[in-house]
Order: structure tokens, then sequence, then C-alpha cells
């Protein structure tokens, strides 16, 4: 099974890094991973034209192109954000907004994917819960099963705190807790998914 990290950081910080730990401990188990990041790509912002409604693929050819065949192969998806005033990235949330054109493109694109969130915040309650509560909304609302990892530590997904750099973040044990408590109950569900395709088949 592949799963899919998108960074939504534009530097190669501590949210690339906590995704990609994230993507270590998963390959470990046997999955297939995959990095996609917004640093240093062409994102441009969905001006909600409906072009994708009419002809069935997004008018903005950019990188992001690359991107929703990644999403369409992929069984699990993770989305990892720095928290930006209390929320996700601006790149993040423009690359949300863009699978809309996956979406019209096919209904069930995203549908019965596995997603999980990663938030990096600068403080330690700088926003992290609201920025994955925006991230679990965008998962709902393409049929993807949002996936947390549980009470005492990591209710809504994993989070950390950085102190606005690398070295921090990689001293945060708490949010190493929160990660492989989320990756734990992410990987579950991906091999329950793929239980009950087998038993189908």
């Amino acid at each position: 099974m592949i799963v899919v990290g998108v960074s939504g950081s534009p530097r190669q910080q501590a949210t690339e890094h906590v995704l990609t730990e994230a993507l270590k401990i998963l390959e470990k188990q046997g999955f297939q991973t995959r990095l996609w990041t917004v640093r240093g790509k062409d994102v441009a912002y969905c001006t909600h034209c409906d072009y994708c409604l009419v002809n069935k693929q997004c008018v903005l050819q950019d990188d992001v192109q690359e991107l929703y065949v990644l999403l369409t192969e992929a069984k699990g998806i993770i989305l990892a954000t720095p928290v930006y005033n209390g929320g996700i990235s601006a790149q993040l949330k423009a690359v949300m907004d863009r699978c809309r054109a996956a979406v019209a493109t096919d209904k069930n694109a995203l549908k019965g994917k596995i997603g999980m969130g990663i938030a990096v915040g600068g403080d330690r309650a700088g926003g992290q819960e609201l920025a994955l509560m925006q991230i679990h909304t965008f998962y709902i609302l393409n049929g993807i099963i949002p996936v947390s990892g549980g009470y005492f530590g990591a209710n809504v997904g994993a989070t950390f705190w950085s102190r606005d750099t690398l070295d921090q973040v990689k001293q945060d044990e708490e949010g190493y807790r929160s990660l492989k408590k989320t990756v734990k109950h992410f990987a579950q569900y991906l091999n329950d998914y793929a239980e009950k395709g087998r038993s189908q088949k």
C-alpha cells in the first residue's frame, strides 16, 4: 500500500522533518511511501472558476498535477502543516482547494482513503489542534477517513512544539509520542482496509 505524505511548509525545517519521520515508521512496517512538499513548487491558488466541473481537469497546469496522481494511487494520506496564525499554512490550504479538480474529475478519487494530520507550532498551544481540525474537515468533505492518535496525548492527531527551530522539534518528546500513537492508529486502519479488500475478492 502507498502512503503519500504532503508537507505544507515552504521551508525545509520542522514540519518536513517530522513528516519524514512518520513515513520512516511506516516504511519499517512495509508500506510504500511518497513525500511531496510545497517547498519549491509552483502551487497556484484555486479561484473557484468551475473549469474543472466542465472539463474534468484543473485549468491551472502547475506542480499540483503531479500530486493528483500520487493522491489517486495512495491508500493513505498524511497532511502535515506548520501553524500559521492558529491554522494551516496558506500553501497547504491552496493544495486542499485545488483537490476540487481531482474530485471533479472522479467523484470517488479520494473516497475511502485513510488520512491523518500533523501540526507543528512555534508555541506548545499555538493552534495545532485547530490546524488539525482543518485537515480533518478536508478529509471528511472528500470522503477520506480521518484517524487520530486516540485519547491521552494525541486526541486529534500528532502535534509538535518547535519553538521555531528544527533542533527544538527534534527534542520534543511529547510530540514524538503523539506522532507514534497517531501513526500506529493510521497503520491499523490501513491494514484493516487491506484485509477488507482481500476478504471481498
